[in-house]
């Protein structure tokens, strides 16, 4: 699932730090070491970076 992310997506945090927050999915790179990582921008215009493992894809309705 973690391979379907692409920005614009809206997604839930599942892991992590930010756990239980949500957002857009933004500026998806890959690190050095293989890590997909992420910007999530929520609804308030807040942003956090956080690892595409502990992400996933809302269904927008």
């Amino acid at each position: 699932m973690k391979s379907e992310l692409k920005d614009g997506d809206h997604c839930v945090v599942t892991g992590g730090t930010h756990k239980g927050k949500k957002g857009t999915v933004r500026d998806l790179n890959t690190s050095k070491t293989g890590q997909i990582t992420l910007t999530v921008v929520q609804q308030n215009g807040e942003r956090f970076k956080t690892l595409a493992k502990n992400v996933l894809v809302q269904e927008t309705r």
